[in-house]
């Protein structure tokens, strides 16, 4: 089981400016950051088990999938929040189904059907969030979130804390066209067994957008297991494995069955790409394993050969 690792925050808020007064993003308690302009955009997101008046309860161990559904093509951005401040960034992520450009009118679901990984409730017990940004435009979020190698499958995330991700945000979408934007909030709950859902507290009134004050040191809070973790299902343990699948891209293909690979415990010691051909080496003490995934023509599929040795 891997959870999705965790830098120090970085003091990236000093230079927040939100704007002039009536345009900027609203910091929510309740659902993180809001626009306050109406716009025609419009973006759902919800769990496998529904995010109505009453937080769905999971379990340790119990497995979630998480939704999200816009009126107009966009760019959604998911991000788990759990009860001690822990932010995990669902979506971007390297495998197939991690593109997050989401057509109008459609649903998209993580994990999606067939992909090699689960979304798996671990603690601390307490109210989740789920936040969805949607932009008409790609947002860089390269300040709050990056992918340290090419063998991470999940990006870490560089801020703590939902009031420095809502700040953060701001700075992203602060230049952005006012109705370019809005964003949607999920809630769940992790409880020790024979818990109750947890009825949501009654949201307070949209607070003004205030920025932080200048030079305010971040204060970290401790550490703590994050609320979702990912667990990988390894390949076939066999000699030779073969497969035809499809994909986004080469690269992404490769990603993902090499991230199955490293969940069996191997440990990635070269790779090389040459035209529409990937080809990796992995070890893992003396067993050694060989990736190799080439596409076929000029359409989205895939061959994938792993071979152990």
């Amino acid at each position: 089981m891997r959870s999705f690792p965790l830098l120090s925050a970085t003091p990236l808020f000093g230079a927040l400016l939100l704007g002039t007064a009536g345009a900027a993003p609203v910091l929510s308690a309740q659902s993180i950051i809001v626009n306050p302009v109406q716009t025609s955009l419009e973006v759902r997101v919800w769990t496998d088990r529904g995010s109505g008046t009453q937080a769905p309860t999971y379990r340790p161990g119990e497995r979630i999938r998480l939704s999200a559904s816009v009126n107009q093509d966009a760019y959604v951005y998911l991000f788990n929040v759990d009860p001690q401040g822990q932010v995990d960034l669902v979506l971007p992520n390297r495998y197939q189904s991690g593109g997050n450009f989401v057509k109008a009118n459609t649903t998209r679901t993580f994990p999606a059907a067939g992909d090699p990984f689960t979304f798996d409730i671990a603690g601390p017990s307490g109210l989740n969030k789920v936040l969805a940004l949607a932009s008409l435009r790609p947002l860089d979020l390269g300040q709050i979130a990056t992918f340290r190698s090419q063998q991470n499958s999940f990006a870490t995330v560089n801020v703590q804390g939902q009031q420095q991700l809502a700040q953060a945000l701001s700075i992203v979408v602060n230049p952005l066209p006012q109705t370019s934007w809005v964003s949607g909030t999920a809630f769940y709950t992790v409880a020790v067994h024979g818990a109750q859902a947890a009825p949501l507290q009654t949201p307070a009134p949209a607070p003004t957008a205030v920025a932080p004050s200048r030079g305010t040191p971040i204060q970290q809070p401790p550490r703590t297991a994050q609320a979702l973790s990912v667990t990988v299902q390894p390949l076939p343990s066999v000699r030779e494995w073969k497969a035809t699948v499809q994909g986004r891209t080469l690269q992404a293909v490769y990603d993902e069955y090499a991230a199955r690979l490293k969940a069996e415990g191997f440990t990635q010691t070269g790779s090389r790409k040459t035209g529409n051909h990937i080809r990796g080496e992995f070890r893992k003490g003396s067993a050694r394993a060989e990736l190799e995934v080439k596409q076929k023509g000029k359409k989205a599929d895939y061959e994938v050969k792993v071979e152990r040795r």
